[in-house]
């Protein structure tokens, strides 16, 4: 007589897929993947060109360093995404390049010897990443220090300091041309966010989801007749290239520059903890100690191999976060999607070219509701932060504050040593600083660690649509 038992049925919610994990149709997938594409390509692209141009590049060598950027975010987000061992965060993790080390190498290229600044950088680089990938253990272990106040304050500054730069793109781009700022550029801003806000409104299911992308489409459809879309960038740009290991030379190691690099990744690998941390709570899945010392081995695993790729430090980008919020998208899949798609317009410029036709303030419009998204999403979480006990409002006060003067006040630190610039001129390192430190003081030294309430359950954020 067979005396087994049947299996316990396994319950419905412990067999769903968690929102994070779904694998989405190939059309979704794409769809979804061009819209981060378009929410961060114009930051990856950007610290090369000025870098390239602090180097005194040729428009050729400007080509490759651009191309490098693309291949080596798209393979950083990759690993971010889909991770290999315990490397990587396996969250809809975006990775480009730290504007945190833009003015470091800009620093070095003007010191150093001509045609040598960029394997000065790269020797630089390359130490940092290794070292990240080493310290990302020690680092992980922080997490106990960022409690709902110190989370939900750093989530807010990553949307607040990111609302300058859509600023600029909404007027153009270029503070130095001559129509920076114009009505038409802005009214292009303008029409965009409309779009998106409409869709979002009157649509619902798939077409509300890529309402960013629709609105970007609608944007750069009415920059055409105002003169602000450049389609003579194909005639000059490669079809196929495929970036060199040591384009611009060996690296080379010079102590200024390591130690440059280092404060740069380790304001990075800050920048980064706090991205994960956000993105845990947006998709409900939470970044443990384990989840943020696997994305921190993969920013450092990353920028080793921007170094001998031609590339540059790779961290978060805090924007693709906003756009995971706004449209409600969770799955890692898309954003690995994201990531091949830049890999082949790494190898593939004149595609790169396609996404470079979206005209800044087109640009602009879309970042104001994502990097909004962001800092609600921060006021979101400081909600479970009990502001009336242990100074907690105070430390969201003062650790705003901190956070906000690079943005209002950009020269602020411009007398104090390079090292302090790199890390204070950065809001959300800043505003991260101070309010662990803050924190510290107030809900763990003395008494007022005792008083410090548990959290209170975070509620699940429903996708759109």
């Amino acid at each position: 007589m067979d005396t087994a038992r049947p299996a316990a049925p396994v319950p419905e919610a412990a067999a769903a897929v968690h929102p994070v994990d779904e694998l989405l149709s190939a059309p979704g997938l794409l769809a979804y993947g061009l819209q981060h594409i378009a929410a961060m390509y114009a930051g990856v692209v950007a610290p090369p060109l000025i870098v390239g141009a602090a180097c005194g590049l040729s428009t050729a060598d400007l080509t490759v360093l651009i191309g490098a950027a693309l291949l080596t975010s798209g393979l950083a987000t990759l690993l971010q995404t889909l991770g290999i061992w315990k490397v990587g965060s396996r969250l809809p993790f975006v990775n480009g390049i730290s504007f945190a080390g833009v003015a470091p190498m800009v620093a070095v290229a003007k010191t150093a010897h001509p045609g040598q600044a960029l394997p000065v950088i790269y020797g630089g680089i390359l130490v940092a990443g290794v070292a990240a990938f080493f310290a990302a253990p020690y680092f992980g272990r922080l997490n106990r220090f960022f409690p709902p106040v110190v989370s939900g304050t750093v989530i807010t500054l990553i949307g607040l300091s990111l609302f300058p730069v859509a600023a600029n793109w909404a007027e153009g781009g270029d503070p130095g041309a001559r129509d920076f700022g114009s009505v038409s550029d802005i009214g292009l801003a303008g029409i965009t966010l409309a779009v998106v806000l409409l869709l979002n409104r009157f649509l619902s299911g798939f077409l509300r989801s890529i309402s960013i992308l629709l609105g970007l489409l609608v944007g750069t459809l009415a920059a055409i007749p105002l003169g602000r879309t450049d389609f003579g960038q194909f005639s000059h740009v490669p079809v196929f290239a495929v970036p060199s290991p040591f384009h611009f030379g060996a690296p080379q190691f010079q102590v200024a520059a390591i130690i440059s690099m280092l404060i740069v990744m380790l304001v990075s690998m800050t920048e980064s903890t706090a991205d994960m941390l956000a993105l845990g709570e947006i998709v409900d899945r939470p970044a443990d100690q384990a989840v943020i010392t696997a994305g921190l081995r993969a920013d450092g695993a990353a920028t080793a191999v921007a170094a001998l790729l031609n590339g540059f430090t790779a961290t978060a980008f805090a924007q693709n976060i906003g756009l995971v919020a706004l449209t409600g998208i969770r799955s890692r899949f898309v954003v690995a999607t994201s990531g091949l798609v830049l890999v082949l317009l790494g190898l593939f410029p004149v595609a790169g070219a396609v996404v470079n036709v979206v005209p800044q303030p087109v640009l602009g419009g879309a970042g104001l509701a994502l990097f909004g998204t962001v800092a609600a999403s921060g006021i979101r979480t400081l909600t479970r932060a009990r502001l009336d006990q242990n100074g907690n409002l105070l430390i969201v006060a003062v650790a705003i504050g901190f956070g906000v003067l690079p943005i209002c006040a950009p020269n602020f630190y411009s007398a104090f040593p390079q090292a302090v610039q790199t890390v204070m001129d950065s809001g959300i390192s800043a505003g991260c600083l101070v309010a662990i430190l803050l924190n510290l003081m107030f809900n763990h030294l003395g008494r007022g660690a005792a008083e410090e309430p548990a959290p209170r359950p975070e509620p699940v954020l429903e996708p759109a649509g």
